[in-house]
This record gives structure tokens, C-alpha cells and sequence, in this order.
């Protein structure tokens, strides 16, 4: 009997992803990218800067320094904000560059993969944005019709 590479196993493996299926590993991956503060970061690493209504942003990818990202996504705890970093580092989506300057340098940058991610969840966020008005009036209209 041959012997299957590791390369292999998941080359076949990858034809065998299911998201439906209770052990698929993917399931594990949408849990993560799912996070609010995932989705904020990869979406953060992607804009220019605070959205100005009116004004747009270009989207285009870009590195952040750790303060940066902080003070970007408005109530996040330093301590969730690393894990985030962290656990997206861990995927490949992202890359952190230590600067050897005084103070040290740390920045955050989107990796092929996360730019790859960075596309959909973007379209995400600015869908919940132009979409925010109505969903607000639907609840409202719910909450008014089962009262």
C-alpha cells in the first residue's frame, strides 16, 4: 500500500470539507471569522482611515500599528484585541513585523489569504451600514406587530 504525504491528506481533505457536517474543521474557521472583532480588524486593515459620510475610503490593504487598531475599533479591550491579533496571525491571515526602533515597532498587515477574506467581510460591513435604517425599522415594526 502507498504511502499518503501530509500534502496529500489534505489535498484530498480539502475536496472533503463540509461546513454542514458536525467534524468539519471549516466550522471552526467560519466560528473564528464570524467574531465581531475579526471581522472588524480585517475590515480595519483594509480602510484608510475613520469613514467620513460622503467622503468613502478605498478599501486598499493597508499595515497598522497595534495603537492604531485600538483606537480604529471603539470599545475593544486590549486584551480581546491581542487575542484577535494573535489568533489571525495563527490562520495566515495576517503578518505581525517587530521593528527593532525605540520604542519597538509592531505592525499589523494583511497576508494574501486575509486580503483574500478581507474582500468578503468588507462588502459585509458596508452592506450593514447602507442596510442599518431598515433593519432598525423591521425591528421596530416586529417588536410593535408581537406585543
Amino acid at each position: 500500500m502507498p504511502t499518503t504525504t501530509a500534502a496529500q491528506k489534505r489535498a484530498q481533505a480539502k475536496w472533503e470539507y463540509d461546513a454542514f457536517m458536525a467534524n468539519c474543521p471549516s466550522r471552526r474557521l467560519l466560528d473564528r471569522i464570524s467574531d465581531k472583532w475579526v471581522a472588524l480588524v480585517l475590515a480595519a486593515l483594509g480602510s484608510d482611515g475613520p469613514h467620513q459620510p460622503g467622503a468613502g475610503c478605498s478599501g486598499q490593504p493597508r499595515s497598522m500599528r497595534y495603537s492604531e487598531l485600538a483606537r480604529r475599533l471603539a470599545g475593544v479591550s486590549q486584551k480581546m484585541l491581542t487575542q484577535t491579533l494573535r489568533a489571525l496571525e495563527r490562520d495566515g491571515l495576517l503578518t505581525r513585523t517587530v521593528t527593532p526602533t525605540v520604542p519597538v515597532t509592531v505592525t499589523y498587515e494583511l497576508t494574501d489569504l486575509g486580503l483574500s477574506l478581507h474582500h468578503v467581510v468588507r462588502g459585509i460591513k458596508v452592506w450593514a451600514e447602507a442596510h442599518m435604517d431598515e433593519v432598525l425599522a423591521n425591528r421596530e415594526d416586529y417588536d410593535r406587530r408581537t406585543a
